[in-house]
């Protein structure tokens, strides 16, 4: 499995961006997607996940109404639309992959991407 993020960048706050993840390697319709970001300094963290079959999605507290995941199957690709970004949005976002119907701990994500990084000035 090779999970390939992008769409990173440099935006101001308020802006938006969409962070795209191409997945190959694997069925992935078996496979529950998060995306994870990692700020300087501090742990990474849960962003929100979908699962693939049926498109269900979970969100952090911190980005829920703002960021939106979605899933292409033809393209087998997953974004996360940002809007409304704030600075403290700024860090190293990863796509994991995890088997499974639900979203578990991150020790459960065996796949990763080599992440994207997005800056949010003020």
């Amino acid at each position: 499995v090779q999970l390939v993020e992008s769409g990173g960048g440099l935006v101001q706050a308020g802006d938006s961006l969409r962070l795209s993840c191409a997945a190959s390697g694997g069925t992935f319709i078996r496979y529950v997607m998060g995306w994870f970001r990692q700020a300087p300094g501090k742990e990474r963290e849960f962003v929100g996940a979908i699962n693939w079959s049926v498109g269900r999605t979970y969100y952090a507290d911190s980005v829920k109404g703002r960021f939106t995941i979605s899933r292409d199957n033809a393209k087998n690709t997953v974004y996360l639309q940002m809007n409304s970004l704030k600075p403290e949005d700024t860090a190293v976002y990863y796509c994991a992959a995890s088997e499974g119907l639900v979203p578990g701990p991150e020790r459960d994500y065996a796949y990763w991407g080599q992440g994207t990084q997005v800056t949010v000035s003020s």
